[in-house]
């Protein structure tokens, strides 16, 4: 039996390579670029403008890879959260999120997380394994078939930690970025890490442009130890530096995320620090408060704490949001739906 690979998250180099290897010129890969991702076909013998014989040769070397929704809630703010299949029955989240005049999807990477920070229901989960590009890509591609309404803004804040899937990731920046593939605006994508200096490095060398989010939570090394282990590796000054060198030659300024946590990073010291660690960075700060999962003890701060912390904030820094919570009743936080799915299913 022949093996078909799936072209599904090639970008257009990658097409007209595979199109020249089989004899065909490079044209034709740019054709197919326009069916699978401006069309959002997975059929080869419906693109009318190849001829048969070449339809016939594509349909028995590839194929157009899917994922299939197996859960979708939606919530009274219209959130709507899917577990999506795999084709090895492994499963991932995306969540859509509508704001006034934005529609945003939240994108996984990874297939759970390798990283274990403490209050993150992916990271309970475990890493089973990377996302082929194909599969980072059918998430905006099965989505957006769903949807009457166009997609504004993409970011990468789902499963898993995107710079440790770096080749895959860039993969399908490239097809989403592409005016010959989706066509998406490199200044309304943003790919959030909790801090891989030498990738985020990488990221800015690309070219690509897209926005930076740096999953922050502590202004000190000592409580983002024990918060996020993967500061244990890189610590704090090293993704500062890493940092203003991607703003340096991206020239977009970085998002500080900041999960607000009940007695563990809320005081008032810890917005001085804050304040302290990201001046001279050209930046905006996102506060969120802490979404509780099962098991955890940490609980999110009440408003006076929330509005204090904003409030000391701001002007001290250059921008400060307060992003309010959307989806905590239908486990919007990363991984909880997949968590409950895999107990229900046990």
């Amino acid at each position: 039996m022949i093996m078909k690979t799936d072209i599904l998250g090639f970008n257009l180099l990658a097409l007209e390579t595979a199109l020249i290897d089989m004899g065909e010129k490079p044209f034709r890969g740019r054709q197919i670029a326009g069916w699978i991702y401006k069309h959002k076909s997975n059929d080869f013998l419906k693109m009318t403008n190849i001829c048969a014989p070449l339809r016939d040769k594509l349909s028995k070397k590839f194929l157009i890879g899917k994922i299939q929704p197996l859960k979708t809630v939606n919530d009274k703010s219209s959130t709507c959260k899917t577990l999506w299949e795999l084709a090895d029955g492994e499963s991932i989240e995306s969540v859509l999120i509508p704001d006034k005049d934005r529609l945003t999807l939240c994108i996984s990477t990874q297939v759970g997380c390798p990283l274990n920070c403490q209050f993150c229901a992916t990271g309970r989960i475990g890493f089973r394994r990377n996302l082929a590009a194909g599969e980072i890509i059918n998430q905006f591609l099965q989505t957006e078939l769903g949807e009457s309404e166009r997609i504004t803004n993409v970011v990468f804040m789902g499963m898993g930690e995107p710079l440790l899937n770096f080749d895959n990731l860039l993969t399908a920046l490239e097809v989403l970025i592409d005016d010959l593939c989706i066509g998406f605006g490199a200044r309304k994508i943003t790919v959030s890490t909790a801090g891989i200096p030498p990738k985020i490095r990488s990221l800015a060398d690309s070219g690509l442009n897209v926005g930076l989010a740096f999953s922050l939570n502590a202004a000190s090394d000592h409580l983002r130890d024990l918060l996020m282990p993967i500061n244990r590796r890189f610590k704090l000054q090293d993704n500062l530096e890493a940092l203003q060198y991607y703003h340096r030659k991206i020239n977009r300024r970085i998002t500080f995320e900041y999960v607000l946590i009940k007695g563990i990073n809320d005081s008032l010291k810890d917005a001085a620090d804050l304040a302290e660690i990201t001046r001279g960075i050209p930046c905006k700060i996102n506060l969120i408060r802490y979404n509780p999962i099962d098991g955890s003890q940490f609980r999110p701060p009440d408003n006076k704490t929330v509005y204090a912390f904003r409030d000391f904030l701001y002007p001290r820094t250059p921008a400060v949001t307060l992003r309010e919570s959307k989806g905590a009743n239908i486990a919007a936080a990363c991984g909880q739906l997949k968590a409950i799915y895999s107990k229900r299913e046990t």
